[in-house]
């Protein structure tokens, strides 16, 4: 199917105050059939190979609403962040709302943020993966009949901005330099919370009652991406995958009975 015109230049008008985004990818199973010589095989499947292809899912709504709108890529981090973007302008963003993001620690995504949003974004790194490396420097602390009862005091440090406190909870209990990262949890979560600190304003988030967590990006890959795309045994072509992500998230945005009724009327 053909796809739509992305907008990426936010409108110069008063608009919607508050947009939350999220922004993550999704590996799609990708098989190619053909060879490098030029030459045709009688036998495709001599010639085909398998392998994963990200596949970008971005989603906007309004602060005030639960209903939100996807986009969806297959291309660059710049069209992912081109795609994000274009959502917050469907939704309502111009050049006076602020857009509050949340994402995992991948660098791109708050790169594109970042790009497309400028001094209007804010990013946050999502309270839940933080918890994974908690949890599991935790266990090395405490303990694992004690990490719950450690984890819950640096859970609520955290969500107070007590990003040192945590730190030095920790650094007594510091692996070696020597010990290999894959061994090491404590200094995995203490590097963590350390590059990432300038995306933890997690009382500012939660002040201002907005999300801390970025379930919702995550649900959506299960439902638009993963549920039709990710099915046991099935590889999809390249072109055919790109087309039944576009037809996914116009389901998704409620678009689909104007997309066939658009469809009849050129058939006519």
């Amino acid at each position: 199917m053909k796809s739509q015109e992305v907008q990426t230049e936010l409108p110069d008008r008063k608009g919607i105050e508050t947009l939350i985004a999220e922004m993550d990818g999704s590996m799609v199973p990708i098989v190619e059939v053909g060879n490098n010589s030029g030459e045709e095989s009688e036998d495709l499947r001599k010639t085909r190979s398998v392998g994963w292809k990200e596949a970008r899912l971005a989603l906007v709504r309004d602060q005030r609403t639960i209903e939100p709108t996807f986009g969806v890529t297959m291309g660059t981090v710049d069209d992912a962040g081109d795609q994000l973007a274009n959502c917050a302008i469907t939704v309502g963003a111009t050049t006076e709302t602020e857009v509050h993001s949340v994402g995992d620690g991948a660098g791109w995504i708050s790169d594109q943020v970042d790009r497309v949003f400028g001094s209007q974004g804010s990013y946050l790194i999502d309270f839940y993966h933080l918890c994974d490396y908690l949890s599991a420097a935790g266990e090395v602390i405490s303990g694992k009949k004690g990490k719950k009862v450690w984890m819950e005091k640096q859970k609520e440090k955290m969500k107070n901005n007590q990003l040192s406190e945590v730190l030095n909870e920790m650094e007594p209990y510091l692996e070696k330099d020597s010990v290999k990262n894959e061994d090491a949890p404590v200094r995995a979560c203490y590097r963590y919370i350390t590059n990432h600190s300038e995306y933890m304003n997690y009382k500012g988030a939660l002040t201002a009652n907005l999300p801390i967590g970025s379930g919702e990006i995550e649900s959506g890959h299960r439902y638009i991406i993963q549920e039709r795309l990710k099915i046991p045994g099935a590889w999809w072509k390249i072109k055919n995958a790109k087309s039944m992500l576009a037809l996914r998230v116009f389901r998704a945005n409620d678009n689909w009975e104007s997309y066939w009724a658009d469809i009849d009327k050129k058939a006519a």
